[in-house]
């Protein structure tokens, strides 16, 4: 596997390899976000987009323009679960853009199950066994050529939203479960 310029970037083969572990992801808690919002297609869009780049029948430059497309879905939903599944799709439509968004997309799908279910923790750390059960060996070694959340500025894993609060914990244990 080849490197990017930018660590969090990953090659487009790689970006290829982890946008469907990601949609796999968001797809997930779709459920969460279409209870509220059944008729607001932005979500599953953004995830059926994810899948057909990872398939490599749409190029980054077009996705990079419609990647912000499913992240206003979130405005239409106002529980906690359905804003985050909504996020987690539009974290997925990121990765054609750059692969961290897949740690993103994976960390939102996690914060949606956690927020629609009784025992956040536990929830949280069931989707989070699950999606490492999604992973190819490919996959996992894709992820593992991204930086430690919050030590490289040059991405969405930066000193930004994903780096911080739950969702940084999120990714910090994501991480340390691939390591």
């Amino acid at each position: 596997m080849t490197r990017a310029l930018s660590a969090q970037t990953l090659s487009e083969e790689d970006r290829r390899l982890v946008a469907e572990w990601a949609a796999t992801c968001a797809d997930h808690v779709l459920p969460l976000f279409e209870a509220e919002a059944p008729d607001d297609d932005r979500p599953r869009d953004a995830i059926a987009r994810a899948r057909a780049f990872s398939r490599g029948e749409l190029d980054a430059a077009g996705e990079i323009r419609r990647r912000f497309v499913a992240g206003r879905a979130a405005h239409a939903v106002s529980s906690a679960g359905a804003v985050s599944a909504a996020r987690a799709a539009a974290q997925a439509a990121g990765v054609a853009h750059m692969g961290a968004h897949a740690l993103g997309a994976a960390a939102y799908a996690a914060r949606a199950a956690g927020a629609a279910a009784e025992d956040r923790s536990a929830a949280v750390a069931a989707e989070l066994a699950w999606q490492r059960g999604q992973m190819s060996d490919e996959v996992t070694t894709a992820l593992c050529l991204l930086p430690a959340v919050g030590t490289d500025d040059s991405g969405p894993l930066g000193q930004g939203l994903l780096a911080s609060g739950e969702l940084g914990s999120i990714i910090r244990a994501l991480q340390a479960a691939l390591a």
